[in-house]
């Protein structure tokens, strides 16, 4: 039997594998972070007919082997890892990742990775993809804190979270007090202060000119209450030189004791209009969570009623060292293989780990004219091996034929 017939098989039984992959990357043009596939081809063994002869001195030159190959074979289905666009839905829960990395994701039992971040919330404000995998991630302590060092865990944005109510502890003063006031002319200024409770309470500050480049302070509560006095002094460049703190304390009825430190170190004692204000004060009234955002390196962070905001959690990503050697699993999923290596597990924007860019998708990175290009030259390969075939059946037909 010709050695060609099997040639010309093995060319188109590869050649349909190749096609094969090739209708797989285009029916997948438009799904999200489709990651496309090539065929590579090699050669099969080849049968040496003569081996080669080294140069005899004096004599012959060397003979190189005499080899018939038998075909080919594929070589490896690899796939390219290479990041697909990014479009925009506004969807504040849809994330793509921009640079290496997978999101982590797991059904309780097993954990997969993927680069599809089209989630969504779960009835138990739980982050997850359109398969119902939870991601992974850490989530923060009552303060706030996040430790990645820590084992993931699900990332669960709790709706209706509470923010406890926290009582004003320090002000800041800014602005300036006119340096040509008389003497006895006062400046009066006022803010919102909280208790333990989170009450908010009117917090009157009074400044009086005592004399050159000299303020006393008053402070009193709700109107009633005197919480404390001092004296700020200016020096002759219009900063304050003494008198840059000053404490309150007030007592208020169900509540811890309110007790307050006042800086008075960035006001200025310039000519012209007074401007003292208190530019910071950093107490809160309760709060529940009202929205979350998500920032490029996946910190979750949590907007409560109250205006204040708290760290809720981070999503984790995931590289490997060899990712084509992640097996595909379906449903946009990949898992770990013998030859993908271990994953490296951490925070976005660090260890070599990419960036998340929130209310975008990542899109396929199948190339259709590419794709196109390789149906031809697939179809073309294909048609010249079923000619080969073809041809050796004729002259084997030729050769059954010497007999009549």
């Amino acid at each position: 039997m010709m050695r060609s017939l099997f040639s010309g098989v093995s060319g188109l039984k590869n050649h349909q594998t190749q096609m094969d992959v090739i209708g797989n990357n285009i029916a997948n043009v438009n799904t999200v972070a489709f990651k496309a596939s090539r065929v590579t081809f090699e050669d099969i063994l080849s049968q040496t007919l003569e081996g080669a002869r080294s140069p005899v001195a004096g004599g012959p030159g060397g003979v190189n082997p005499t080899q018939i190959g038998l075909g080919m074979t594929i070589s490896s289905v690899d796939t390219i890892f290479t990041a697909g666009s990014l479009q925009t839905t506004d969807n504040p829960t849809d994330l793509a990742i921009q640079g290496d990395g997978f999101f982590v994701v797991s059904d309780g039992n097993r954990t997969y990775y993927t680069r599809d971040g089209s989630f969504s919330m779960s009835a138990d404000g739980s982050l997850v993809t359109s398969g119902g995998y939870r991601v992974q991630g850490w989530l923060a302590d009552s303060d706030g804190n996040i430790d990645t060092t820590q084992a993931l865990q699900n990332v669960v944005i709790p709706v209706g979270t509470q923010m406890k109510p926290k009582a004003t502890e320090n002000i800041l003063f800014e602005g300036n007090l006119d340096a040509n006031f008389a003497d006895a002319k006062t400046w009066t200024t006022n803010t919102q202060v909280y208790d333990s409770l989170g009450n908010a309470h009117n917090l009157v500050i009074v400044f009086t000119k005592n004399g050159s480049n000299t303020w006393g302070w008053e402070a009193t509560l709700d109107g009633t209450q005197s919480g404390g006095t001092g004296t700020v002094t200016f020096g002759a460049d219009g900063l304050v030189s003494a008198g840059g703190t000053g404490n309150l304390a007030f007592t208020i009825p169900g509540a811890s004791a309110l007790n307050i430190t006042v800086d008075f170190s960035r006001m200025t004692q310039f000519g012209g209009t007074p401007t003292a204000y208190v530019n910071l004060q950093d107490g809160y009234e309760a709060g529940s969570l009202e929205t979350v955002s998500v920032d490029s390196s996946g910190i979750i962070t949590g907007i409560f009623t109250n205006g204040q905001s708290k760290s809720l959690g981070q999503i984790a990503l995931a590289t490997f060292p060899n990712p084509a050697g992640l097996t595909k699993m379906g449903g946009n999923l990949y898992q770990i293989s013998n030859n993908s290596g271990a994953p490296n597990i951490g925070a976005a924007n660090s260890g070599g780990r990419g960036s998340i860019a929130v209310g975008a998708l990542e899109m396929s990175n199948v190339d259709l004219a590419q794709e196109f290009t390789n149906m031809i030259i697939t179809q073309r390969g294909f048609q010249a091996n079923s000619r080969v075939i073809t041809t050796s059946d004729e002259m084997l037909q030729d050769l059954i034929n010497i007999k009549r």
